[in-house]
């Protein structure tokens, strides 16, 4: 069962897709939820979830006070999903939410993003190429605002990504069989 662990929606239970898709565990996303509040990175932040799934990394940022989420997921089944639980976590927010589902590829996605974001999570399927990841990195520097963190996810048994010359990774941390690394834009 995969649920907001805190904020406004905490407890909220999410839906999930059926199949194609492997969401953050509930520990996972709670300790990188709690190192991103103690840097004061989530409240009032502009928010991009790739590969997002179920939504869960986007939306219990806006749980906790992110300002608006967009979340990018193109299997039309996992989108769908996204939908419904983003419509859940509006219902409950105490005041206005955007959440935005983008129902498409993510290099695609970036593109064409117009604005800035301050948080981005990237947790693709573990067996997405190494190249297709290096690729959505080298398109963020162009949609990151000037103090933007990148958080993305793999398997423990991946290298860590490929920086382009835009980002520079700043953290890392294993949680069982999960990898997280961080990265900030090139100053």
């Amino acid at each position: 069962m995969t649920r907001i662990v805190s904020g406004f929606a905490g407890s909220l239970v999410l839906r999930v897709p059926k199949s194609g898709t492997r969401p953050t565990s509930d520990q996972v996303r709670e300790a990188m939820f709690s190192a991103l509040d103690a840097r004061d990175a989530v409240d009032g932040a502009q928010v991009l979830d790739l590969y997002a799934g179920s939504g869960a990394l986007g939306l219990e940022a806006a749980s906790r006070g992110a300002a608006e989420v967009v979340l990018v997921e193109r299997a039309a089944t996992a989108a769908a999903v996204c939908r419904s639980n983003a419509l859940a976590v509006q219902k409950a927010s105490p005041g206005k939410l955007t959440v935005t589902v983008a129902a498409r590829p993510v290099q695609s996605y970036l593109e064409s993003a117009v604005g800035t974001f301050d948080l981005v999570f990237l947790d693709p399927p573990y067996d997405l190429p190494e190249a297709e990841l290096t690729a959505n990195l080298a398109a963020l520097p162009r949609v990151l605002s000037e103090d933007a963190l990148v958080v993305v996810e793999r398997s423990s048994r991946t290298p860590e990504p490929s920086w382009p010359g835009g980002l520079s990774a700043v953290r890392s941390k294993k949680y069982g069989e999960t990898m997280v690394w961080w990265a900030e834009p090139v100053k």
